[in-house]
């Protein structure tokens, strides 16, 4: 098997794990993870990427303050604008997902107090054992944010490798200030998404579907 094969076998199985085991996962391994993710590119080798991974009790605080702040109706705040909208084969895809995922755990479309329980799954960390808060500095913008965005897939790939389940969230990215003052993240960093980590409950039906993915042909636009 040749590197190219094992990348895209890698790059093909990993896929946004909505149902974890509670087993934490060894420091070892989560090292291992970055110490792989932190190999990605970026502008002028800025490396802007930090990470603020929970563990123990500090998993389960972050997930009863990300909770609460949702259930009472927050206002958010990101610190990157929220996506306009979503028109053409971006709205298709989007509505695609959630409609595979609510089939999957038996919500019905019509049935709206079950959809909205399961978007706040998402302020739950799905049940995961630890949660990693990507961030950047301000100052680099939205370009810091798109290197750390190639860390973020690093991430979940190597996670991957080894046996580790990942969902990258943006949906945490709402509470930006309160995520900095809970976790005492820098004023001056811009709270990104997470990514929530664990080993994945394989007999949850949250996890029995996988996303298409648009062809080859449908992203490249040749010119000659």
């Amino acid at each position: 098997m040749t590197a190219y094969d094992t990348l895209n076998d890698t790059l093909k199985s990993r896929y946004s794990c909505r149902a974890f085991r509670p087993d934490p996962v060894p420091d070892s391994t989560i090292t291992k993870i970055v110490e792989a993710a932190r190999h990605v590119p970026s502008w002028c080798n800025a490396q802007p990427w930090q990470v603020t991974i929970t563990k123990g009790n500090a998993t389960q605080a972050f997930r009863t303050m990300l909770s609460d702040l949702a259930a009472n109706g927050t206002l958010p705040a990101p610190d990157l604008a929220w996506p306009s909208d979503y028109t053409g084969a971006y709205a298709d895809r989007r509505r695609t997902c959630g409609f595979q995922l609510y089939d999957a755990v038996g919500i019905e479309k019509s049935n709206r107090a079950g959809r909205t329980a399961q978007m706040m799954r998402n302020y739950a960390l799905f049940d995961a054992p630890h949660v990693a808060i990507i961030h950047s500095p301000g100052e680099l913008g939205p370009y810091g944010a798109m290197d750390s965005g190639g860390f973020v897939t690093a991430f979940t790939l190597a996670a991957t490798a080894l046996g580790v389940a990942t969902i990258p969230q943006a949906a945490i990215a709402a509470y930006a200030p309160q995520v900095r003052d809970h976790l005492g993240i820098a004023d001056d960093r811009l709270v990104l998404c997470a990514i929530s980590f664990g080993y994945a409950d394989p007999d949850h039906p949250a996890n029995g579907f996988r996303t298409s993915r648009a062809t080859a042909a449908d992203i490249i636009d040749w010119k000659e």
